[in-house]
């Protein structure tokens, strides 16, 4: 089902609250650009469409383009239980962190069912962890509405990454929906450096570039997470960093909404541990403090 977000005498997201508990289907929010999409995937979207605005340089074409990939992915998608998407409000025992962590860097890839995936995720990590640095497939504009949305509800510092920024404790970084994000070392730090170049894998921001730079630059001083998506982006990267000494993650199928990337990453031996969303908290510790 594709869903408007304004209409008439009822808005798409209280209609979307409405519809799940009697009919448990996917639906594909068409919008304009406004964060009320956010709102629509936390009441049960699968995915958002931004309609045409010449504002942002947004076509008929590329929105009738973009519309029937996200339909052909909602087609191989699955509304998730909420029990499976929150993780445990378990207490962290910080002692270990506190004393020190050799990981200095986390990397996460998502794609569809990823917004809300992220979010829960965050959402269950203490702010003491290693600098997070995140490609989530996502439009130009609304990247930067999902890092202040994030900002706003987190503990973390959120925002949208630039070039420059450094990845540091505490802070988050959401690559530019039209901008490629890779790492490089800088001393003992690392540093974010964004760009314009092609589609990598169909995608820009393209998971698989920052994996790539994470492996290369940060080997073994890293953790790899690829999240819920369609299609293989990310799988290839996440391989590297595992080669090249990092930690690796992968999402389960019965957590995910869709169960594209993270499989294909197992399926190549990308993933050295794969796990429920709910749990994966509790694997980024482990992995931290050296536990697993």
């Amino acid at each position: 089902m594709t869903c408007d977000v304004q209409m008439p005498k009822m808005n798409g997201i209280e209609f979307i609250r409405r519809l799940f508990p009697q009919y448990s289907l996917p639906v594909i929010v068409v919008s304009t650009v406004s964060d009320a999409v956010f709102d629509a995937m936390k009441a049960g979207a699968v995915d958002f469409v931004s309609k045409p605005d010449p504002k942002i340089n947004r076509s008929n074409d590329a929105f009738i383009k973009e519309l029937i990939v996200k339909i052909k992915a909602a087609a191989n998608a699955k509304i998730v239980n909420a029990n499976d998407m929150n993780a445990s409000n378990k207490l962290w025992n910080l002692a270990p962190m506190q004393k020190g962590i050799k990981k200095k860097v986390i990397a996460i890839g998502a794609s569809t069912g990823g917004t809300e995936a992220v979010f829960n995720l965050l959402k269950s990590l203490p702010t003491c962890i290693p600098g997070i640095v995140i490609v989530q497939h996502i439009p130009p504009v609304f990247s930067r509405m999902f890092a202040e949305r994030l900002n706003n509800t987190l503990p973390f510092m959120v925002k949208e990454a630039e070039t420059g920024d450094y990845i540091d404790t505490g802070k988050v970084f959401i690559a530019p929906g039209d901008r490629h994000m890779r790492i490089r070392k800088i001393g003992s730090r690392y540093k974010i450096e964004c760009f314009e170049a092609d589609k990598v894998n169909s995608h820009c921001p393209s998971v698989d570039v920052l994996f790539e730079s994470v492996a290369k630059q940060a080997g073994s001083d890293a953790i790899g997470i690829i999240l819920t998506g369609m299609g293989y982006d990310g799988a290839k990267g996440l391989l590297s960093m595992r080669r090249k000494g990092a930690r690796t993650i992968g999402q389960d199928e019965k957590s995910c909404v869709v169960y594209g990337m993270p499989k294909v990453a197992f399926d190549i031996g990308a993933v050295e541990k794969q796990t429920s969303l709910s749990n994966m908290p509790q694997v980024i510790y482990d992995m931290l403090t050296e536990k697993a």
